[in-house]
This record gives C-alpha cells, sequence and structure tokens, in this order.
C-alpha cells in the first residue's frame, strides 16, 4: 500500500504500535496482533539492518493485507530512501527536520516528525503538516496537551513516550488525538486493553 492519510490509519483505534527492537518474526506476530484488535496503526522503527528487514516483511504482509505499516526514527533523507524501499507507508522521526519531512512527502509517505514546543509545533505547520508527535510525552505530561490545544487547536498531536494502556486515556483526555506506545508492548495484554480506547469527546 502507498501513503495512508494519518486521519485513515487512526479512524478505528486513537493508537499505534511501535514495535522496536523485536525479531522479525515478533515483529509479524504483534503486527497481526495489532491488526485482529483494532489497532490499524503500525510503526517499525529502523535503526538497525534488523529492523529494515523487520519492516520489509511487514510491510509485504500489510500490502497484502490492505494494511499500511510506517517507518520509525526516520533521522535523514537516506532513511527517506530506505523507507521507501523496504516498502513503508508513511515515516516517523523523532523531530522536526524540513529536508527529511520534504523527502517523505515527495515520495508518496506522510510524515509524522516529533516535536515538544510551541516553536516546534509553529515551525512544523508552517511547513504543511497536520499531525505531529508530541515526543517524550511522559516528560512532558498529560497538562502539555490541554496548553497547546489554545494556541494550536488546528493541530493533530500524537503523544509518544511512555505510554501505556494504564495512562493512555489521561493523555487523550488531555488534548492528544491519538497515543503511541513502544516498550509497553513487551506485555501483550497491552493491545487489547489499548484497542478499547476511544476518541476523547
Amino acid at each position: 500500500m502507498s501513503g495512508i492519510a494519518f486521519e485513515d490509519l487512526f479512524a478505528r483505534t486513537p493508537v499505534m504500535a511501535i514495535l522496536r527492537g523485536y525479531t522479525t518474526e515478533r515483529t509479524l506476530e504483534l503486527t497481526r496482533l495489532a491488526w485482529s484488535v483494532g489497532v490499524s496503526g503500525v510503526e517499525v522503527p529502523i535503526q538497525s539492518p534488523q529492523g529494515i528487514e523487520a519492516l520489509e516483511v511487514t510491510a509485504a504482509a500489510a500490502r497484502d493485507a490492505g494494511r499500511a505499516v510506517g517507518a520509525g526514527t526516520v533521522v535523514s533523507v537516506e532513511h527517506v530512501r530506505v523507507a521507501r524501499a523496504a516498502g513503508a507507508a508513511f515515516t516517523v522521526a523523532p523531530g522536526f527536520d524540513p529536508d527529511v519531512a520534504r523527502a517523505s512527502l515527495d515520495a508518496g509517505m506522510p510524515h509524522l516528525p516529533g516535536v515538544a514546543t510551541g516553536t516546534e509545533i509553529q515551525a512544523a505547520a508552517r511547513f504543511g503538516l497536520g499531525w505531529l508527535k508530541a515526543f517524550p510525552a511522559s516528560v512532558l505530561g498529560s497538562p502539555w496537551f490541554t496548553a497547546m490545544r489554545g494556541p494550536f487547536p488546528q493541530v493533530r498531536l500524537v503523544a509518544t513516550g511512555g505510554i501505556t494502556a494504564r495512562n493512555a486515556e489521561e493523555y487523550l483526555r488531555s488534548g492528544a488525538d491519538a497515543v503511541a506506545v513502544g516498550s509497553a508492548l513487551e506485555d501483550e495484554s497491552q493491545l487489547p486493553l489499548l484497542a478499547g480506547l476511544a476518541y476523547a469527546s
């Protein structure tokens, strides 16, 4: 599958699974588990050859299933090329780099950059990015999302970093539009719990 809009990715459940550091086989297992419980958003970081291989395999499975898998920790234009070649449908970065964002968009992959300040949000929004990754969410704290809603009501924020099934709802209530969960997924019970989350009213 080629690029997918983040609105579509989070349409059913406001959750993204970040599958970092697993074997290729385990990444594929967790990806299929996520899909089976209603979590459509899956990100596979490409910091290592193993991560790239895991992305290639899960992206192929996504194409067969009519799904989408993204590449994470994309911090260079070269990473964008690797992500595209591996079959990623979108890219995610820990920070906002206009060159990386432009390369990803030009390659047909929506880009989700990391932000942590009003200045970064404003720069990314001015660039034309409507969805941003608030990172690290556990350090920023849920009140940060409430505070940013005032000056930036048009921006969609994905709380990332330190999110679990236990605190995800707090971030959604505070103004996050979605949450991304990584290390907590070592506990398989997390995904079904996260799948039960609803958008904040």
